[in-house]
């Protein structure tokens, strides 16, 4: 989202008409209540402005609207002095309100110091994959030594204990039974089942109770060298009840000699629904969802780390050390210590990394409120955007941050809080702004100043019902106030275009820049806006009315800036442009398509041949159906009678289906042309009847013969059939006599 800046000093607005959208327009903008204040006809905008714009234009002091940020305590602790107590506070204010005007930036001071005797809870994290199995053997033994090193620093400590190894499914682990059960070497008797996090031992100041838990803790096994660390430390943040983090300085030290698996990874194994970021402890204390939800990101464990104030202490070997550091960098307070082969330093590397996390004090916030911004200058005097930074602060050292909060826009009451990462205590920030003016209001619906018919509210009036008007002068009567202020927009534009008020449905116009007043029924007119030629209003050829430039005679253009001539504009038949167009300023302006110096020319014209057919045929041959009319109606063109055409650009069949041929060549001016007709048309033969009639008598008379042979040799046919049958029968007669 862009959002504008502005400085104290500035005050834009729009349309603002009313104390409470002035102080919203800007941290710069200031409203006047004075009752006084506007003149007959000038809008409340006038108003609202910066202070020492209202103050010269005659705005009293005591009149000016202009509501300052302010800070409330509600809760202001001092700091601890130094002694162990129960209640420690590292951190003040504890909280506080604030009232910020929108745009307006606040600063506090958020002070720190850091007590002596604060408690320290430690959880250890250790990888129990095979290659960690020396490095067991000396934890085993660490936990006493490690808890008297811390209360010498603090005076209270405890610490808890946890193990990881990696899901229990291929690619990961072998998932043989056999493996399952036992994933160490066959060598090694003593080996822990695969698993994926075991939660062992809560935070407790009992030495001797942890070094017996870890004593029973066996080493285990997997197949890959990246380990399911985060997975583990995913737990151990969100298990808070079953760890037992309490209000102190959480520490979580991750033991391993390999990388991790992040998410992403476990679609190896056809894991895909991804971390839920929630304790999934089971009543064995094991994480249930190993096999079932993918690894975290390291995006996920860095926030749950922060919103959990633990910092993590990474103890690997030298061969990730780099890995680590590469994650220390997108974890804010964490640190990264190399173990030795057998982890044999783990104590000294613990302390180290302690003192060095405490004395580093970044302060930042939880998520912020929309609309509001949150930045902090360091113990340094250094600004950063969205964190404060100040390092090497030793125990009861006081250190302080300027914090400045902004609000951009009007918002309800909203909380967030502020703090340093890694410590519990936090400042509680309640912000507010404030949108609404707190003015001397005369609440009289009968006062004199508006004549009698509203109440004054923050200098303006507040008409009663069916009043309106700057004063409440309008009375409204059967329409309503919608319907006068819509007799006063022109085209639903502007009300009176912005340049008057809108009294009674009538524009009563405002003064113009230059002293006059702007006119009109909507005051859209002016005699000082007019176009401008050589830094003179019209060229100093004419005069500006409405904003349109009338000019001199002998003057011409849209600022009287040419001398009337159309020299320029002559074309070789005489004609101005050749008739297609205007002389402006010596110069054509061309219409209809034509384009040239002299609108001479046309790319997108064509010849009208067969609409002037009618006029070709009336013209050239005294027939079709301008016969009549022939010179009224066709006017535009000029005939010539030839007898040849070298060629011909038309082409057109009259009444009769005679062709017509004929030339075309324009004229000045817009559908005149000089027509060249071909005197003989091409008309078709008429039929010749002679041929036709005989050679239908022929037709008939060749149809009759072929009857009348036809029916002949029927005839013949049959009676050569009967005489062939008489003649068999009388031969046997024949032969008896």
């Amino acid at each position: 989202m862009f959002v504008l800046a502005f400085s104290e000093e500035e005050c834009v607005k729009i349309s603002v008409t009313s104390c409470d959208a002035c102080i919203k327009s800007g941290p710069g903008c200031v409203w006047c209540q004075d009752v006084n204040f506007t003149k007959p006809g000038e809008l409340d905008t006038v108003r609202c402005d910066t202070r020492s714009a209202l103050l010269k234009r005659g705005c009293p002091e005591t009149k000016l609207i202009n509501p300052p940020s302010s800070m409330q305590f509600i809760k202001n602790k001092p700091l601890s002095d130094g002694q162990a107590k129960k209640d420690l506070v590292q951190v003040q204010p504890q909280e506080i309100t604030l009232d910020l005007r929108p745009g307006k930036p606040y600063s506090f001071d958020l002070k720190f110091k850091r007590a002596q005797g604060y408690p320290v809870d430690l959880y250890y994290l250790m990888d129990l994959s095979y290659s960690m199995n020396d490095d067991l053997k000396n934890v085993k033994t660490l936990g006493i030594e490690l808890l008297n090193r811390l209360k010498q620093i603090t005076g209270s400590a405890r610490i808890g204990f946890g193990s990881f190894v990696d899901k229990t499914l291929l690619p990961f682990t072998d998932t043989n039974e056999e493996k399952l059960k036992k994933p160490c070497p066959p060598e090694e008797s003593e080996c822990e089942p695969a698993f994926g996090y075991k939660h062992v031992l809560s935070l407790t100041d009992n030495g001797e109770q942890f070094k017996n838990m870890v004593s029973q803790q066996r080493i285990s096994g997997n197949l890959d060298a990246p380990e399911g660390s985060l997975d583990a430390i995913m737990q151990v943040v969100t298990c808070e009840n079953e760890i037992g983090w309490g209000n102190s300085t959480r520490l979580l030290v991750l033991a391993t000699d390999d990388g991790f698996h992040m998410a992403g990874d476990g679609k190896l194994a056809g894991i895909l629904e991804p971390n839920q970021e929630s304790c999934q402890l089971d009543k064995k204390n094991m994480y249930s969802k190993s096999n079932l939800w993918d690894y975290p990101s390291v995006g996920q464990i860095a926030r749950k780390l922060e919103e959990k104030n633990i910092q993590p202490i990474f103890a690997v070997t030298q061969k990730v050390a780099d890995v680590y550091r590469e994650l220390s960098k997108l974890i804010p307070k964490s640190d990264v210590g190399v173990l030795s082969g057998d982890s044999s330093n783990v104590v000294n590397l613990i302390v180290d990394a302690y003192n060095k996390l405490s004395s580093n004090i970044i302060v930042t916030h939880d998520t912020l409120p929309e609309h509001v911004s949150v930045t902090y200058t360091t113990c340094q005097g250094q600004s950063s955007s969205d964190r404060g930074i100040c390092n090497n602060v030793n125990i009861g050292q006081e250190v302080k941050f300027t914090v400045t909060v902004k609000a951009s826009k009007c918002i309800d009451l909203k909380t967030f809080t502020i703090g340093p990462l890694g410590f519990n205590e936090k400042l509680t920030v309640k912000v507010r702004t404030r949108c609404q003016c707190e003015c001397d209001n005369i609440r009289n619906n009968a006062s004199e100043h508006c004549n009698r018919q509203g109440s004054v509210v923050c200098g303006t009036c507040s008409c009663n019902p069916q009043f309106l008007g700057q004063r409440c002068e309008c009375s409204v009567g059967h329409k309503d106030e919608a319907a006068l202020k819509a007799q006063c927009r022109k085209d639903n534009g502007t009300e009176c275009e912005g340049r008057g008020d809108c009294e009674c449905g009538v524009c009563k116009c405002h003064l113009t820049e230059g002293g006059s007043s702007y006119y009109g029924p909507h005051c859209e007119c002016d005699d000082e806006h007019c176009e401008k030629y050589q830094n003179k209003l019209c060229g100093g050829n004419g005069e500006c009315k409405c904003g349109r430039c009338k000019c001199k005679d002998g003057f011409e253009g849209t600022a009287c800036q040419c001398q009337k001539s159309t020299e320029g504009c002559i074309a070789r038949t005489g004609a101005v442009c050749h008739g297609r167009g205007k002389c402006e300023c010596n110069q054509c302006v061309c219409e209809g398509g034509y384009k040239g110096l002299k609108c001479e020319t046309c790319h997108t014209c064509t010849l009208p041949c067969q609409q002037s057919g009618s006029c070709i045929e009336c013209l050239g041959f005294k027939s079709g159906p301008f016969q009549k009319n022939c010179p009224l109606s066709c006017g535009h063109l000029v005939p010539n009678i030839v007898d040849k055409l070298l060629k011909s650009d038309c082409r057109v069949k009259d009444q009769e289906g005679c062709w017509m041929s004929f030339t075309m060549k324009e004229r000045d001016g817009f559908n005149n042309y000089t027509v060249n007709i071909l005197k003989d048309r091409e008309c078709p033969e008429g039929p010749n009847v002679g041929a036709i009639v005989g050679g239908s008598l022929a037709a008939v008379a060749l149809i009759g013969l072929l009857l009348l042979l036809l029916i002949k040799g029927i005839i013949y046919a049959k009676d050569l059939k009967e005489w062939r049958k008489f003649e068999g029968a009388a031969t046997p007669s024949m032969g008896k006599k």
